[in-house]
């Protein structure tokens, strides 16, 4: 009995592996294809980037002095100076606490006084030195003349002596005034140099006074332009957009300005300023057209034109950056400084271009390896590439020669195709097994029985 029983069993396995072969083994996967048309439209090819919204000119306005803050002025729009105030020229920001500045300038212009008083007394000592000096040449005429006359009287008695018409005490009294007389002449001239003298010294104490009242008419000055720092004027008209001081905080400009507010001076033109990669720097050029969004309305595009190309860029890891400023017109006022920026800077333009997926250019059937030197879009060096088409069921490649691409579509050149021409961009096998096979012998999945 058993001789019959091992060769039907052996009998049954083999007729179940031969219908399980033909079952499951025999019949290979269904293939679908899934395309998609070459189109014909407009086609921009644009360097992305990312930026940072910020106002067109800003001033930073800062204080030139030590104190507290007293209080805040008041903004056009009625209330206290706050974040986004709008302000006009000259209009108060705010108070720093002037008590000591209103001291030194009462100090300093009593200083001025007196100085003031002290000039006047240098100048009337001139005069008094000017009158003394007449005085001196007036008693110096005198004494010319005192002595003129006793030369004379002097010079007969002389000549009268040997002749006995004259007496011995005439004689003497002669020669006494003459003498005297001389010697008056020389203290009249002493007088005079010693008056100039004085008259000069009262010159100079009048330039000394003189000099005392500029410096001090000069720290007057400028402790009135200190006391005039203590109330912050706006130098522009704008809009707050920082308010950095609060009431009772206090300022101390020793070593740097401090910084109160900042002011934007025209939120109606506002700039973007674009981080560009080293790789895409050359390919932006002054005037060129931007187009960009922001997370506010990211369903919005807005405009504008490259101004301003800066050469200091950064380094960061290896990865250089340079910052590209891009003027806008914020005219609604929808756009708000800082606010985060996408851009697509404008390189170049087809109106009129025929144009494939990239991921047609992208698709290759199973088991053909991508070309030497093609780039992930199926593009090599030279811009030719290969889309496949449909040919009896079966895929068919058609080299192209490819243009411009904006990431999502890409322009041909030339090559076999026609406008409609549908083109393989992905595959599906009907049938083909999962990538997650089971283990048998590993633990049951939730959702799952183990056989």
């Amino acid at each position: 009995m058993k001789k019959f029983v091992i060769p039907a069993i052996l009998a049954v396995v083999i007729v179940g592996g031969l219908g399980a072969w033909y079952l499951f083994g025999s019949r290979a996967p269904a293939v679908s294809y899934r395309t998609e048309k070459v189109t014909r439209g407009e086609l921009v090819a644009a360097v992305s980037a990312t930026g940072t919204l910020e106002p067109e000119d800003v001033v930073d306005v800062g204080a030139q002095v030590a104190g507290s803050i007293k209080d805040f002025g008041t903004g056009s729009d009625g209330y206290a100076i706050d974040y986004d105030s709008p302000v006009e020229p000259n209009m108060v920001l705010a108070r720093i606490d002037d008590s000591l500045y209103r001291a030194k300038v009462e100090q300093s212009r009593a200083l001025v006084r007196s100085s003031e008083r002290k000039y006047d007394q240098a100048k009337a000592k001139v005069e008094q030195a000017k009158a003394n000096t007449v005085r001196a040449q007036a008693d110096l005429k005198q004494a010319t003349a005192r002595s003129d006359q006793s030369n004379k009287e002097w010079d007969r008695i002389r000549q009268l002596g040997p002749t006995l018409a004259v007496t011995q005490s005439d004689f003497d009294i002669a020669q006494a005034n003459f003498e005297t007389n001389k010697a008056g002449v020389g203290v009249a001239e002493a007088a005079l140099v010693q008056a100039k003298a004085a008259e000069t010294d009262a010159q100079a104490a009048v330039g000394d006074a003189e000099a005392a009242v500029l410096m001090a008419k000069a720290a007057l000055q400028q402790d009135e332009i200190n006391l005039g720092y203590c109330t912050i004027r706006s130098p522009v008209k704008g809009t707050i957009i920082d308010r950095r001081v609060t009431i009772g905080q206090t300022v101390q400009p020793a070593f740097n300005t401090p910084s109160l507010f900042l002011i934007a001076k025209d939120l109606k033109r506002i700039k973007v300023w674009a981080s560009v990669n080293e790789a895409d720097f050359p390919q932006v050029k002054l005037g060129q057209p931007v187009r960009f969004t922001v997370d506010g309305y990211p369903s919005e595009a807005f405009r504008g034109s490259v101004v301003r190309k800066r050469l200091n860029a950064t380094n960061t890891q290896n990865v250089v950056v340079y910052t590209v400023e891009v003027l806008v017109d914020n005219s609604a006022g929808r756009l708000e400084p800082y606010m985060t920026a996408n851009l697509q800077f404008e390189v170049n333009r087809r109106a009129e271009a025929v144009l494939v997926p990239n991921a047609a250019l992208r698709y290759k059937p199973p088991g053909r390896p991508a070309e030497r030197g093609q780039s992930p879009m199926g593009q090599d060096d030279s811009g030719r590439g290969e889309v496949w088409v449909l040919e009896s069921g079966k895929p068919k490649a058609v080299p192209v020669r490819l243009g411009l691409t904006d990431g999502t579509m890409t322009e041909v050149l030339n090559g076999d195709l026609d406008l409609g021409t549908e083109l393989i961009v992905a595959e599906n096998r009907a049938g083909a097994p999962s990538a997650d096979t089971s283990n048998p012998f590993g633990a049951p999945k939730f959702g799952t029985k183990k056989q």
